[in-house]
């Protein structure tokens, strides 16, 4: 059985104080630590959402900037494709134009030759039918 006697309570005081010494030694330091450790988490748990939320924002602006560059670009684009087509049938109405009175300086040419030749054809036609004469009874 548990005797108890002076021993006891001395045991009992030493416990106490030897609580009391390590509770200021080593107990409130660490949730000094702990407490300060928090406080600064916190801290950096705030900036870190206001940081994101700046990230967001300025994503968010990209975003929109990027999009407003493409439509810019497209309308661009097309304003420039219906030039380029604009100037293509200039072109090609020059060229077909151009081509046109090539074609009708070349037929007058070839015309003013054909005509010449038979002019000058038709002046050896009697010496040339003589000669076929001459060759089929000959």
């Amino acid at each position: 059985m548990i005797d108890l006697n002076y021993t006891f309570f001395v045991q009992f005081v030493n416990f106490v104080i030897t609580l009391f010494v390590l509770n200021f030694l080593l107990v409130a330091p660490i949730r000094e630590i702990i407490r300060k450790r928090k406080a600064v988490m916190g801290g950096l748990l705030g900036d870190t959402e206001k940081f994101a939320a700046e990230a967001e924002a300025k994503l968010a602006n990209y975003r929109k900037a990027l999009d407003e560059a493409r439509m810019a670009g497209a309308d661009k684009r097309t304003a420039l494709k219906a030039l380029g087509t604009e100037q293509e049938k200039d072109i090609l109405s020059a060229a077909g134009q151009q081509a046109a009175e090539t074609l009708k300086a070349e037929r007058t040419a070839v015309e003013s030759e054909v005509q010449a030749a038979k002019s000058g054809l038709e002046g050896r036609i009697g010496a040339l039918a003589d000669k076929v004469v001459a060759k089929v009874l000959g």
